[in-house]
Order: C-alpha cells, then structure tokens, then sequence
C-alpha cells in the first residue's frame, strides 16, 4: 500500500487513545481511521472504575469517551478484542493478532498499562482480585457485599479508593501497605497522615511497614499471613500497587523506552511517524528536564488530545500543567502542577479543616500546589494556583500563608 493512502491507526483503545480518535475528526481529518484495543467495550475513562462503578452509582455508559455507536457515526474502525502483537517501522505496518497485517501512514501508540501483579501471590485464588479494567471492576463491585472481610494490599490512590468505596458498602477492610505511609511516593507527609487519619476515622484497619509471609488457600485465599505472625482471615484480596506501562511492543520494534515509551515535545517516539500518549507515555515537561510518566486522567485527556494534532502534522508542544485528584469519602484531594512529596515550601489551613500546600522555585514562583478538603471545597483554589504557575511571578511566603488573604487578589496584583 502506498504511505499517502494508508491509515491512521491508534494502537490501544482507551481514553487517550479514544480522545485521540474523536479529535482527528473534530479537527477535520476525513481519511481512514482506525482504532485497535484489547477490550471489546467502546473507550472509557477510568476514574470511576475504583469510585461510582464499584458504589453502583455509574455505568460504563456515563463515563465512556465514546460509544459504539458514536465511532461508528464518525466513521473509526474499531477493532476490539484483536491487539497488535508486532510492530514493524521500518516497513510502516503492524499484524493483528489473529494474523493479519495493516499498513498506516502514520501511528499513535496508548497502549496504556495493566494492574502490576504481585509475584508471591499465587495467580489460580479466585478471591484475588486487581483493578484496572471495566470487566475487572463488575468482577469487584459483585464481591463487596455487607460483612465482605477484605484485605487490601497496597496504600496507594486505587488501594485507598477501593477501601473508601468498600466500607461505604459495609465491608470489614483491612488495608496492608508495605512502606511507613500512605501513598508516600506522591504525597508529602501531610497528607499521607490526613488520609491515614481519614481512612482509621472510617473504619479501615491501616497496617503500615507490613511484610506479607504466604496467602493461605488452596482454591480460594483464606488468610493473608504476615511475617510477624499474624493472620488476617479474609473473603476477598483485592491487590493495588500500582500499574505496568505496556511497553513490550515499543521495545521489540527498537523504540527507545525508559519506564514508557520516550517522546520528544510533539510526542514522537524515536521511530519515523510514531507517536505515543497516555500512561505509556514518558516525556518531558520542560526541554531541560527529567523524563516522566502521569497516570492522570488529564494527562490521558490533553495528550490524547496533542498527539493527535500532531498526527496531522500540526507543530505545537505539549506544555500542559499536570493535575490530578482522589475523592475519598466525603473529603477531595487535589495537586496541580509538579509537587514533591518532601515538605512544601509554605502551607495554609482552609476552612472546615482543609490544607493548601504550595511548592515554590528557588526564585519564590509557584511550581506546584496540593489541595484537601471537605468535598469539593479545594476546586476553587487549585484553579487559581493554575493560573498562578501559569503567570510566573515570584510570591511572598507570608501572603500565601496567610488564610485572609484570596489568591484571587494574588492574581489581580
């Protein structure tokens, strides 16, 4: 097939990937489009899978990027359930699973990630559980029934989202986490002690420097016994640490890969006419700095975005200002920017017990801000520190201490 005449193809179907799709069109691309995934649903988001799927409150229809229908209208191919098993660059092609081979003018891989496994734990208990997937969370939400004793294992953003929603359902949960903190690689102390005193105020049994022994069970896990003894009887194991970027197709194609797939600041990989976004992605956010990778939903959504402006060969950067929430409870966190989870350069209390967290430069500019809060209390202000990043003025620490004083006034000075 001649280059000029062959497709778009966008390898995984997920939000980056769909969002990637939807925009081509909007932005009036007319040619053939096509978008392959693993899953046989339609794209979706994946924040509600650990929060309103596994409450009951939502389907998969209030959070899909598209539906079925909708691609269809638009004219994408969606091959579902047939996922790419090799890529070949130099040849501008890839084959299908089930054998086939297709050619495309250009390509954007979201191949995105899966639950990461935990290698001690063995892999035929039917009662052990992860969540990643649409499928994986029914599989959850049809287990957590009133008096479920569950063992969580891993104190991170899913670890602690699943307990939250699990004891709204009336389970017994114990949370196991094997470092001194909640969600300690992104969250300063802080807030790690808020969300430890959250989670104990409802209920949630937290273990922290925990060292799991064995699982016991021969068909179902029983137990989860620890090193120092006990054991923790249980129903129900849902396991939480984190996420794989899958990389392997990158990898066996000669693509330079990091802890994902390496982009420059259109998001090309290192191949000709190859792009990457999403969870998978590891790019830069400033030219000066350090590789990354974001497991946002707006990372997913605004990249999903780019690549595809850079698929039609548009020349912009991506300069997005990263952010990220959790809603736990009746209490949200909210992080905008680039944070450490050292200790901020200047915080202020908020009203109803809140906390806003301010990481500042060397030259007193505002590079990054947490934001805790009963509900949605926080939005207002993370917005605000937004816009504050944005205009790069260097800030005096006494007046962002100060609660009395709005960052809006900040903003009009």
């Amino acid at each position: 097939m001649n280059a000029a005449n062959a497709p778009l193809v966008i390898v995984g179907a997920g939000h980056a990937g769909g969002r990637a799709a939807l925009t081509l069109r909007a932005e009036g691309y007319t040619g053939r489009l096509i978008l392959i995934g693993d899953e046989f649903h339609a794209p979706y988001e994946r924040p509600p899978l650990s929060k309103g799927l596994l409450q009951g409150t939502v389907e998969l229809a209030g959070f899909s990027v598209c539906d079925s229908t909708r691609l269809v209208e638009l004219d994408i191919e969606h091959l579902a359930g047939n996922p790419v098993k090799k890529l070949d660059p130099a040849q501008h092609r890839l084959q299908l699973a089930d054998g086939r081979w297709l050619h495309y003018a250009r390509l954007l891989l979201a191949t995105g990630g899966r639950a990461r496994r935990l290698p001690s734990l063995p892999g035929h208990l039917h009662n052990v559980l992860y969540l990643r997937t649409h499928d994986e969370a029914i599989a959850l939400r049809d287990s957590l029934r009133p008096g479920t004793r569950l063992v969580i294992i891993g104190g991170g953003f899913i670890g602690l989202e699943v307990a939250a929603t699990a004891r709204t359902l009336g389970c017994t949960v114990t949370l196991l986490e094997a470092g001194p903190r909640l969600a300690g690689r992104v969250l300063p102390e802080r807030l790690s002690s808020a969300l430890l005193e959250l989670h104990r105020h409802h209920g949630v049994d937290v273990r922290l420097n925990v060292v799991i022994e064995m699982v016991q069970g021969t068909t179902r896990a029983e137990a989860v016994q620890l090193v120092d003894g006990q054991s923790l009887p249980c129903d129900l194991i849902v396991v939480g640490i984190g996420m794989q970027p899958n990389t392997e197709l990158a990898v066996a194609a000669g693509l330079e890969v990091g802890q994902g797939i390496r982009v420059d600041a259109r998001l090309r990989t290192s191949a000709p006419d190859i792009f990457a976004a999403g969870d998978v992605c590891e790019f830069r956010l400033h030219p000066q700095g350090g590789f990354q990778r974001q497991e946002t939903w707006r990372n997913a959504e605004t990249q999903g975005h780019h690549a595809a402006l850079s698929l039609l060969g548009r020349e912009q950067s991506f300069d997005v200002i990263p952010g990220f929430w959790s809603d736990q409870y009746d209490w949200g966190l909210q992080i905008t920017g680039v944070i450490a989870n050292g200790e901020p350069t200047v915080s202020r209390v908020t009203a109803g017990g809140g906390l806003l967290l301010f990481y500042l430069d060397a030259e007193q500019r505002l590079l990054g801000a947490c934001g805790w809060g009963q509900g949605n209390s926080v939005a207002k202000d993370i917005k605000l520190c937004e816009r504050l990043i944005t205009l790069g003025q260097p800030l005096a620490v006494s007046v962002l201490a100060d609660a009395d004083v709005s960052l809006k006034q900040l903003l009009r000075s």
